[in-house]
């Protein structure tokens, strides 16, 4: 079994700086690709940036050049660092995972979810 466990999260001014931080435990052998996506009320899950384990990164184009995803492999953890914030970054941020069990069978993994507000 796979956890994921986000943190970071919290208020701030328009302009700020958060970090994000996930920590994958449990049975992490078959996590190939990790990512950050942000919810909104009324709206579904969208991503935010993706990272894999050769260190191939995406970003969503709102947040390309204000947004840095990284990870540490050693602990198991990937960040989200957020510059520049705007009010339309607000929402529940979540950690994903995809983690191949077989050739024929990916799980995903999602974490809890950490809320950041950005005021104007």
């Amino acid at each position: 079994q796979v956890r994921l466990v986000e943190s970071g999260g919290g208020l701030v001014q328009s302009g700020g700086s958060l970090r994000l931080s996930c920590t994958a435990s449990g049975n992490i052998g078959g996590i190939y690709s990790m990512d950050w996506y942000r919810q909104t009320p009324g709206e579904q899950r969208s991503m935010v940036a993706t990272i894999t384990t050769t260190d191939n990164t995406n970003y969503a184009d709102s947040v390309r050049g204000r947004f840095t995803i990284s990870r540490d492999a050693a602990k198991n953890i990937i960040y989200l660092q957020m510059t520049s914030l705007i009010p339309e970054d607000t929402g529940v941020y979540y950690c994903g995972a995809d983690d191949r069990i077989s050739d024929l069978r990916i799980d995903r993994h999602w974490g809890q979810g950490t809320q950041v507000t950005v005021s104007s």
